[in-house]
């Protein structure tokens, strides 16, 4: 094996899981710190015909980011980050934290503005390879959105740039071949390795104000999702719902747990201030609460540090899950969760019907996310084997259900391991087989992530 790699137990042990519950040891664990290494590893692992698997931070919910054979390639040292405020873009290494980049852009007053949740624990390599998106997606787009450039290592070993096109006419051959950029964005490791993105910054908003808005029952709230998405006079950046059970966790993470005793749900919404229209941009979504019976004690957030606490309000939801799915692993279980999407305007029905699905196979879930995306998240704890199988016939049943009102099985975090069996419920044969032909030209042995999608 290369001199690259390393195959003692401990370290083969320490990168054996991530965030979806799943344990599998890679054979050896490569952790470049140049770019000339990692296309030497992929040129002798090419030679060998052995597997090798991108990971960053290890938090996919699905598996991706982990293999039980062939080597994990650990890209956590390619960490570089440079700011160019003339360019108004950031160019990084996949390694590279998200907050950390977002932090470096907001010292030159500039705004990264893709928004995964778990920004203080993701990379931006982990990001794009799944094309991650998060609360502020609703105004901004997924990362996909924001990726400006790239540069690939491919399985042989060769590296590639490769750019979005400025043209805003091309009729030159398919349309899936005229940004080769958006090849390696969502795919999950399976086409190339990504070592270096150039992603586009914008100008730091001036200010931002964040409101929490209780509700008496599901159905108000999610009826005030709907009316902020078309209301006119207000324009959220993100809607973010939360049932009784997540409202449960984000008042154990809260300094204020007692707030809204009676509510049965919540929305949390962000709007982006001018210089002068804090009063009336307050007093529109207000209005907008009273019209849904909205409960009174509002809550508003404003500033750096309210805003960040209520995002770690929201992000103590799926942190809680993780940890208590965690507890039961020995007995062979875990937290399982979807991230399903449907057209925002038919969320409502969507939810009752998946809770109706989980009831009648005995579970319940905790449903929390990006409602005004059409994009909740159910999570649910496995307590053993019997139990996630259970969980994850409901799942089916829902996803089923998701596919027949013009939804996706999979709105932000990927396919990975975990979800590859229901890719075929949204995808048809034929959808498959181009994407397994695009796989096939760009990794003709197929040694790059194996198990990820296909």
């Amino acid at each position: 094996m290369s001199a690259h790699l390393v195959t003692e137990e401990d370290v083969r042990r320490a990168y054996e899981t991530d965030a979806s519950g799943l344990y599998l040891r890679p054979d050896a664990v490569a952790r470049p710190s140049t770019v000339a290494e990692v296309g030497a590893i992929l040129r002798d692992a090419a030679a060998s015909q052995i597997s090798v698997t991108p990971a960053g931070a290890q938090t996919s919910t699905t598996g991706a980011s982990i293999c039980d054979h062939g080597i994990l390639l650990s890209l956590g040292a390619l960490d570089d980050i440079d700011v160019d405020v003339a360019g108004g873009v950031v160019r990084v290494g996949p390694g590279a934290r998200v907050a950390d980049v977002k932090r470096a852009a907001a010292h030159e007053r500039l705004f990264l503005a893709c928004d995964p949740t778990s920004e203080e624990e993701c990379t931006i390599g982990g990001a794009i390879a799944c094309n991650a998106s998060g609360a502020r997606s609703l105004k901004y787009g997924p990362v996909r959105a924001h990726v400006r450039a790239l540069r690939v290592v491919l399985a042989d070993g060769r590296l590639i740039d490769v750019r979005r096109s400025e043209l805003e006419k091309n009729t030159a051959g398919y349309a899936l071949a005229q940004n080769p950029i958006d090849w390696f964005i969502g795919s999950e490791g399976t086409l190339g390795v990504v070592i270096q993105a150039e992603l586009g910054l914008l100008p730091l908003p001036t200010s931002v104000v964040g409101l929490a808005v209780p509700f008496a029952s599901e159905k108000a709230a999610l009826a005030f999702v709907v009316a902020a998405r078309e209301c006119a006079s207000v324009h959220p950046r993100c809607i973010e719902y939360f049932d009784s059970l997540a409202l449960g966790i984000a008042r154990s993470a809260d300094d204020q747990s007692r707030w809204a005793p009676a509510a049965a749900a919540f929305v949390y919404v962000e709007q982006e201030l001018g210089e002068s229209d804090r009063d009336i941009v307050l007093d529109r979504w207000l209005a907008l609460a009273e019209l849904h019976e909205a409960y009174d004690d509002l809550r508003v957030f404003e500033g750096n540090a309210e805003l960040r606490h209520a995002r770690e309000m929201r992000h103590a939801v799926p942190s809680t899950m993780n940890e208590r799915g965690a507890r039961w692993r020995t007995e062979g279980g875990r937290k399982v969760s979807t991230d399903w999407a449907v057209p925002y305007h038919r969320l409502a029905e969507a939810i009752t019907a998946a809770r109706a699905i989980a009831r009648k196979c005995g579970v319940e879930p905790v449903i929390y996310g990006h409602a005004g995306n059409g994009h909740p998240h159910q999570n649910f704890i496995a307590r053993n084997l019997a139990e996630a199988s259970s969980i994850e016939t409901a799942i089916e049943e829902t996803l089923r259900m998701v596919i027949s009102m013009g939804g996706t099985v999979a709105a932000e975090h990927g396919i990975g391991k975990l979800k590859r069996k229901w890719l075929p419920l949204q995808m048809t044969n034929l959808q498959i087989s181009v994407m397994r032909a695009v796989k096939r030209e760009l990794d003709p042995s197929g040694i790059l992530a194996p198990g990820n999608i296909f």
